[in-house]
């Protein structure tokens, strides 16, 4: 059915049960490509009636249908005439994992990151309002992403405003991890509402008593099943917003949702759609274990792989250290297992902090724990702290406050695309008074970084790929001290993290060309070891610098810094200034000149000059 699916339109011409095929059919394609190609599979297969219902009752791309985060926007993809390419997801040249307005037209909004869908739906709405058109903007928000404080700045300006405003709240009882707060209980207590209980037993005992006229008021009263839920149960925290509140709505019941967004397409005010879904739904694994099953590598349908080593060896790390030490605790933003903190969770329950989706929070937590005798550890990807940028700066470096910050995913990314590369934090944690950046090459360097980060008194960045080096070890390190661990003349060059490995393997492409090369590890960007770095110029005529940074006010630019009064040749290599698609890591690597060839072939020009 799918290839004659060419947009929502040939949708609305389907029977409910040619609806409810469908809905088979997308799973079937979404367990193939996902376990092929690696993506986001629990929150997809939850939302399939969802989004099928969304398209059946709105006009896109007229209406606007802003989906939080994205997680759950392959359905949309594949019934808006991307089904041939569907199965190059993820890939070079291929669809996103993500909504992308220069991939379609129905992508109204880019989004990778949670907690912007309702802003950015209000714009829309008030958009259209402004311009006198008849148009729908429709939120599609999970309840993780509730958990974030910009979702509440967006429903108490919509409320306050009365524009028309649809959001719908999928709910499936968890984010990446289990859901954490009040608002996560509030939630649950409406989903457990006696009076919907009641109401729904007393439809079913009704239904059973009628034996002539049971089929067609069977499908009335189905209908008008969640109206009647939305009329006796409370929403009061989102009507104290200025919204009007309807459910809670079976997310699997096309039918239903498709007469309740009718209804709501009716009123002029905000209006919430509370809508239940189960992660996973159509598949035992992601049912059972939606929080493995959210974002995955490529995967055999049978099981799944696909772990941050370099997280999980740290988590593993701190753990044993906390055993001895009690002022160490984890703090992350929903993504315990992501950033490989399970570990700790497990050893340490009562020091162990999930936040919700609420970097922000996070970092100012931390500040505070730390200025009161903790030593906090922020676990966060790379792309998600730069939401907590301020924090970081006024809250956390301001007050000097001992917080480690933990980036992992640093760097180039991979399929995720542009919303998720890690390519920024050297050039936003750069520029803050105090902050100590540095970057480990391999396992015995993440460890040696921990145990000075335990001892430094203020505030500290260590940025990683997710991938890890085995080996390595050594002498308890300083604050910026550099390591040079090959030996050359003439060409100098300086990385760290994941860069060194490109940068071995390039001295050794240069050695066969006639060029020795000093390679250094400069795990410390901030603060430079500036004594090694003079030493350098002092013995070479080119300094090279690698970094998978964007290349503005990165490693390069802070060694250009540095160099400033001398007449040392810098050659800086990096991330160019754009945002990177979706790719292999290794492909990236070459989309930007970061392969070992290619680097020396950078080299040897600017050698020759």
């Amino acid at each position: 059915m799918l290839e004659k699916i060419h947009s929502p339109r040939d949708l609305q011409v389907l029977s409910e049960s040619e609806l409810e095929k469908l809905a088979e059919e997308i799973r079937e394609v979404l367990i193939q490509v996902v376990s092929d190609r690696g993506g986001h599979l629990a929150s997809n297969l939850g939302a399939v009636e969802l989004t099928l219902a969304l398209h059946c009752a709105f006009d896109a791309p007229n209406d606007k249908i802003v989906f939080d985060v994205g997680h759950q926007s392959y359905v949309h993809k594949l019934v808006t005439g991307r089904y041939d390419r569907f199965f190059a997801l993820r890939q070079k040249d291929g669809l996103s994992g993500f909504p992308r307005i220069s991939e379609s037209e129905y992508d109204s909004f880019c989004v990778g990151h949670a907690s912007t869908a309702i802003s950015a739906a209000v714009g829309m709405a008030r958009a259209f309002k402004l311009r006198g058109e008849k148009r729908y903007a429709v939120a599609v928000v999970g309840d993780g992403a509730l958990t974030g404080g910009m979702c509440y700045e967006a429903l108490n300006d919509a409320g306050d405003s009365q524009i028309p405003l649809i959001v719908i709240l999928n709910d499936n009882e968890m984010s990446i991890a289990p859901n954490v707060g009040a608002l996560s209980g509030y939630l649950t207590n409406l989903r457990q509402s006696g009076v919907y209980r009641s109401v729904k037993r007393f439809i079913r005992e009704l239904l059973s008593k009628i034996p002539v006229l049971g089929s067609p008021l069977a499908k009335l009263l189905e209908r008008l099943r969640d109206l009647l839920k939305g009329a006796l149960v409370e929403g009061k925290f989102f009507e104290a917003l200025g919204m009007e509140y309807y459910g809670p709505i079976d997310g699997h019941d096309i039918a239903s949702m498709r007469t309740i967004f009718e209804h709501a397409k009716k009123q002029e005010n905000p209006v919430l759609l509370h809508v239940i879904t189960q992660k996973g739904k159509g598949y035992a694994p992601a049912e059972n274990r939606p929080d493995k099953f959210h974002g995955v590598a490529p995967f055999y349908v049978e099981s799944v792989s696909g772990v941050s080593e370099s997280g999980k060896i740290a988590g593993q790390y701190l753990a044993e250290k906390a055993k001895k030490d009690s002022r160490i605790a984890v703090i992350t933003a929903a993504m315990p297992a992501g950033t490989g903190m399970s570990a700790f969770q497990k050893e340490h329950p009562a020091r162990f902090f999930d936040v919700g989706i609420a970097e922000e929070h996070a970092v100012t937590m931390a500040s505070g724990m730390a200025l009161g005798g903790m030593k906090p550890f922020v676990c966060i990807y790379s792309t998600f702290l730069q939401r907590a940028y301020d924090q970081i700066m006024m809250d956390a470096a301001m007050n000097k406050a001992g917080v480690v910050f933990m980036l992992d995913r640093a760097g180039l990314t991979g399929p995720d695309g542009e919303t998720h590369q890690g390519v920024f934090d050297l050039s936003y944690l750069r520029q803050i008074p105090g902050m100590v950046v540095c970057s480990p090459r391999n396992e015995g360097d993440l460890k040696r970084l921990l145990d000075l980060a335990l001892t430094y008194d203020g505030p500290m960045a260590i940025r990683y790929s997710k991938e890890c080096v085995k080996g390595g070890g050594g002498e308890a390190l300083s604050v910026g001290e550099w390591e040079v661990i090959r030996s050359g003349n003439g060409v100098a060059i300086l990385a760290a993290g994941r860069m060194i490995g490109i940068a071995v393997e390039t001295a050794e492409l240069l050695k066969e060309k006639g060029v020795e090369c000093t390679v250094v590890d400069a795990r410390f960007i901030k603060p430079l070891d500036e004594n090694l770095l003079l030493k350098l110029t002092e013995e070479h005529s080119l300094i090279v610098t690698l970094e998978d940074n964007t290349l503005l006010g990165g490693f390069g630019s802070a060694v250009m810094e540095a160099l400033a009064a001398t007449d040392m040749d810098v050659l800086a290599l990096g991330i160019p200034d754009e945002f990177l698609p979706q790719a292999s890591v290794n492909e990236q690597l070459e989309m930007v000149g970061l392969t070992p060839s290619a680097v020396a072939g950078k080299i040897v020009e600017r050698w020759k000059r």
